[in-house]
């Protein structure tokens, strides 16, 4: 199970996810010495550990190694709310509880996430509008201050793209 990085190795990791390239400890090293000070050794030890631990993958170039990173920000995200969300006693309370929590624009988030979502679970494609999805997502949870109840839904349909399988 995924365990939540260190601030260096996050700063590291932010790098390496942005650039979305091999990169070397060098250029690794470079960026973050515009915000601290810190030793090249100190760097190349955090990247070694990222490898060990499955974080990223490097190949040989030359003298160095250029690093990968092996999944996303995202999928790490996703990983560490799982594995937080695995070891509540009550799922549906944590969620309702986080999903309380949330801003405004994470709530339009988790909408968007649903509507991918939700028409490939259980044959539910066959849904005959976003009315359903949304009240799936709602389902035992109070509608958020800012958006009156009952308003009616978006068809997911509408903005679907390539990537929803329709």
């Amino acid at each position: 199970m995924p365990r939540q990085l260190g601030d260096l190795e996050d700063a590291v990791m932010t790098r390496v996810w942005q650039w979305n390239r091999p990169v070397t400890v060098r250029e690794v090293l470079e960026d973050l010495q515009q915000e601290r000070s810190i030793a090249y050794t100190t760097v190349m030890t955090v990247m070694d550990n990222l490898h060990q631990k499955g974080w990223v993958r490097r190949e040989v170039d030359g003298r160095a190694y250029r690093y990968t990173a092996v999944s996303t920000r995202a999928a790490y995200s996703a990983a560490l709310m799982n594995e937080a969300w695995s070891h509540s006693d009550n799922p549906a309370a944590a969620l309702v509880a986080f999903f309380g929590m949330m801003s405004a624009e994470q709530r339009e988030a988790l909408k968007d996430a649903m509507r991918i979502v939700l028409p490939n679970l259980n044959g539910a494609s066959e849904l005959p509008s976003g009315e359903a999805a949304d009240e799936a997502t709602h389902e035992g949870v109070d509608e958020p201050a800012d958006e009156p109840a009952g308003e009616a839904a978006e068809d997911p349909a509408d903005d679907a793209g390539p990537e929803t399988g329709r």
